[in-house]
């Protein structure tokens, strides 16, 4: 008789539900987050599991690693598709658990992506780099607001990042203690951000595809790592569409009798490509004439931000193809 197993991951602990092929509960337990006691508690049911189907928004690679180790198949839940009966009035960490092992008995339980161990260090690292981006674009944007509302200037952006930059005098020593502050913030951050990309950027040239991501118009460095680290294995997409709707490059709606009923789940993918191909298709309408051709047709159809959505789209499928098949871009094709 198969089993199946939940398991509803908190910070702290664990709710775990094993269930059989008729939805009999096996086990119900609690567990702290130790890694030993979890694999010993279900190890008597290993062999009969399909699989163990965990449910956690961040926390989730120790104890993904330690069942994989183990010798259990390991499932992880796409949180964002899961679907609770509205009827119900109350739920907790117990049915939660269960649910989970019920839809997997059922063969409809949404899986997310278990990003390889090894991968999952560097993919983190571009990660992190992002977020340091974003703080010190905040710390610029503080100091140029400070300066604009003591003289009425602005200050330019890649001046501020520059080595050579000297922060005005303004205001009196509380302002120009502020600014300092903001300055010093941006300089660390900078050379932060330069340390993570000569890392990432010298363990990511030994791939071929980086090489061949970067031939896409509009396609640089920063956004080559992005696209490869971000999407995994290529081969876990059948077709160019279902990469585009992971990329959230494709718009998300839902039809009855040809009229428009309502919108799915837009947040359903991976920001992190939905970020990289908007960039990218950003420059290549900028750079590549083709690119902005059919940019400026869309735009003239719909509006600038469907348009950019259409060719961010188009991007996304053409590296689709450029990761599958090891081929360079090709813009007569793609805009053909």
């Amino acid at each position: 008789m198969t089993l199946y197993c939940g398991i509803d991951l908190h910070s702290n602990n664990c709710f775990l539900s094993v269930i059989n092929d008729k939805d009999k509960r096996l086990l119900e337990k609690r567990l702290d987050n130790d890694p030993v006691l979890i694999v010993q508690t279900l190890k008597r049911y290993r062999a009969r599991l399909q699989a163990v189907a965990i449910e956690s928004t961040y926390n989730w690679y120790w104890l993904a690693d330690a069942l994989q180790d183990a010798g259990f198949k390991v499932r992880l839940v796409n949180t964002a598709q899961i679907i609770q009966y509205q009827g119900l009035k109350q739920t907790d960490d117990r049915y939660d658990a269960f649910h989970l092992a019920h839809l997997m008995r059922l063969g409809i339980l949404p899986m997310g992506y278990i990003c390889p161990r090894d991968e999952r260090g560097l993919r983190d690292l571009l990660r992190r780099r992002m977020f340091l981006v974003q703080d010190r674009s905040r710390h610029i944007i503080s100091l140029k607001g400070q300066y604009q509302r003591q003289t009425g200037q602005t200050l330019s952006t890649n001046a501020i990042k520059g080595k050579r930059f000297v922060l005005p005098i303004v205001g009196d020593m509380n302002v120009q203690l502020a600014m300092t502050s903001n300055l010093n913030m941006v300089k660390v951050l900078t050379q932060q951000i330069r340390t993570l990309e000569t890392v990432i950027l010298r363990q990511v040239k030994r791939v071929p595809t980086f090489e061949l991501l970067k031939s896409t118009s509009g396609i640089g460095d920063i956004l080559a790592e992005t696209i490869l680290l971000e999407t995994g294995d290529i081969r876990r997409f059948k077709r160019a569409g279902n990469y585009a709707s992971y990329c959230r490059c494709v718009e998300s709606k839902r039809i009855s009798n040809d009229k428009k009923k309502g919108v799915g789940n837009r947040k359903n993918g991976n920001k992190y490509l939905a970020w990289a191909f908007i960039e990218a298709a950003n420059f290549a309408k900028r750079h590549n004439p083709k690119a902005r051709a059919f940019y400026e047709r869309k735009k003239a159809e719909t509006n600038n931000i469907i348009a950019l959505k259409a060719l961010a789209h188009k991007l996304s499928r053409a590296c689709y193809h450029i990761m599958k098949n090891e081929v360079a871009f090709d813009s007569s094709k793609l805009f053909a």
